[in-house]
């Protein structure tokens, strides 16, 4: 999630030199070229190496491999390096390269600085940075901060920010205010949400939709919904529609299809979501090597179950 400081979305201005400290002015399109890696002509093997390894989830290998193709001066490998670090949770040497970068005037990657400062806790340079990021047309930023926010009980900002986000057409905007709701217990508000942002050329809104069907027990509708957004491509589609299934029809062979389905269309988080099912269905063998993938990304919580797992005290230093 993220937001924006007004409603009424960034101003454009004047070109000025950037830094993290302040935001300049936006201009009229987003671009944000590190969703997804760039094809890799031939004249680039160490970045294709790289991208290779990142899509086989071995993001820390790559970081050594994009590092020797950024030296060699590959067009490619800044993108794909920026990725590896925060596939990898590497936040610290990614803030390190990253800020003078973005001080220097390559906003492009200020999003991405915002997602490391913010996992290192650096809160007001976070804000800073994915304000400078929405300035400069990345929308997609605004899920970012709006997250940042809500960590900081600023909800009427929150839902500011996502409410301009989804008006400007961000595709996870809409939904990420219906979780917002949800989470806060505002189930009129989240439904309300949910049927007006639902739109099916915005997948993750029909998730929304069947998350709040859900809550309201029309599970045959809600589970409509869910296979209609895997269909349609929802970024958590499978992962949704899994959790789901465990919860309200209590079916885990089913609920494990759609988690595996899940990890195939590389949804975010499924790993941990993986290896936290495996674990409770009691296959803890067969969750290590998920829980280790969560935890070789950042997460700190399947590192806590990995220690518990082999008996450990995740308390002791």
């Amino acid at each position: 999630m993220t937001t924006p400081v007004h409603a009424a979305g960034p101003e454009p201005a004047e070109p000025a030199p950037v830094t993290v400290a302040e935001a300049p002015a936006a201009p009229d399109a987003e671009v944000d070229p590190l969703t997804e890696p760039s094809p890799m002509p031939l004249s680039e093997p160490l970045s294709a190496e790289g991208a290779a390894l990142i899509d086989t989830g071995r993001a820390v290998d790559a970081v050594e491999v994009l590092r020797q193709a950024v030296a060699a001066g590959e067009p490619s490998a800044t993108d794909l390096l920026v990725r590896a670090h925060l596939d990898s949770g590497a936040w610290q040497p990614l803030v390190d390269w990253l800020l003078p970068i973005v001080e220097e005037g390559e906003v492009r990657y200020a999003g991405r600085l915002g997602v490391a400062l913010a996992a290192l806790g650096d809160h007001e340079r976070a804000e800073a940075a994915f304000r400078v990021a929405i300035a400069n047309g990345q929308l997609s930023a605004s899920n970012d901060l709006a997250i940042l926010l809500r960590d900081q009980n600023r909800f009427g900002e929150v839902v500011q920010v996502l409410s301009w986000a989804a008006s400007e057409g961000d595709p996870q905007a809409g939904a990420n205010l219906v979780s917002l709701y949800l989470e806060s217990g505002d189930t009129l508000a989240a439904i309300e949400a949910a049927e007006a942002y639902a739109d099916e050329t915005r997948p993750d809104t029909i998730v929304a939709l069947a998350d709040v069907r859900s809550v309201q027990e029309r599970v045959d509708e809600a589970e409509t919904y869910y296979r209609r957004a895997a269909e349609l491509g929802g970024l958590r589609a499978h992962t949704a529609y899994g959790q789901f299934l465990l919860s309200a029809r209590g079916d885990a062979a089913g609920a494990e299809a759609e988690f595996r389905e899940a990890q195939r269309h590389a949804e975010p988080n499924w790993a941990s979501t993986m290896g936290y099912f495996l674990v409770q269905a009691g296959r803890p063998e067969e969750a290590r090597w998920y829980l280790q993938q969560a935890a070789d990304s950042g997460d700190a919580d399947a590192m806590t179950a990995l220690i518990e797992l082999d008996g450990g005290d995740p308390t002791d230093d």
